[in-house]
């Protein structure tokens, strides 16, 4: 440490996975005998009561094991002057899910299966949401065995099967992969037809083609009517 009360050190931290982590306050040379009257350790603006102390060092020890234990932790020392340091402990940047902003078309009656995976990274869990205007609701396969279906083989790719489709399966689905320090997304869009869309644009050519043949039929009764009268 080598500033003033008016500034602080900031150091960024990067965990790729769990580890056990040793951040330090260490006053600089040039003050050899300089006197602390206190020592604060925080994580935001909870007290962090386990301190080690060497000669002009203070320390604390963390156990990083998830994304709750991430954060900013801050040391303040006190006496003539006052210094602080500020550490920023973040998680590597999560993998991105293969499966995202994709589009599924399917009919109503039909099944589908949607997939995500994680290329490079395994995660240590899958979640399924489906999205109800502002609000997420988690899909739940042990309560609705007959309508859901979930498969998580290999482990690094997860399989969601929706049987016996309705209308109300139209919608935005998020699928969550959860890793020991956060957890990354993929959405996907589930457009659920009816059957009568795709007969629709047949069914118009039919009527067209029946509304011609009638006129041309007519015409052809009143030519006929016509001669007759001549």
């Amino acid at each position: 440490l080598l500033g003033s009360s008016t500034t602080s050190v900031e150091k960024h931290v990067t965990l790729s996975s769990p580890a056990n982590v040793e951040l330090s306050c260490s006053l600089a040379s040039k003050y050899p005998h300089w006197k602390i009257v206190q020592v604060a350790w925080k994580k935001g603006n909870e007290t962090i009561k386990h301190i080690n102390k060497t000669e002009n060092s203070w320390s604390i020890q963390l156990t990083v094991t998830n994304e709750n234990e991430l954060g900013s932790y801050s040391c303040t020392l006190k006496g003539e002057e006052e210094f602080k340091a500020v550490f920023h402990l973040q998680g590597k940047s999560l993998p991105q899910i293969e499966g995202k902003d994709k589009t599924i078309i399917s009919y109503e009656g039909d099944k589908v299966v949607m997939m995500c995976k994680s290329s490079n990274y395994t995660p240590i869990a899958w979640n399924w949401y489906l999205a109800n205007g502002s609000e997420e609701i988690a899909i739940n396969e042990s309560l609705l065995s007959d309508k859901y279906v979930i498969d998580r083989v290999p482990a690094n790719t997860t399989h969601l099967k929706i049987l016996k489709l309705t209308k109300k399966d139209d919608g935005v689905y998020w699928c969550e992969a959860v890793f020991k320090l956060g957890k990354s997304r993929g959405k996907l869009k589930l457009t659920v037809l009816t059957f009568m869309v795709p007969l629709t644009p047949f069914l118009a050519i039919v009527a067209e083609v029946v509304i011609l043949v009638a006129i041309i039929f007519l015409c052809e009764v009143y030519s006929k009517k016509k001669e007759k009268r001549a």
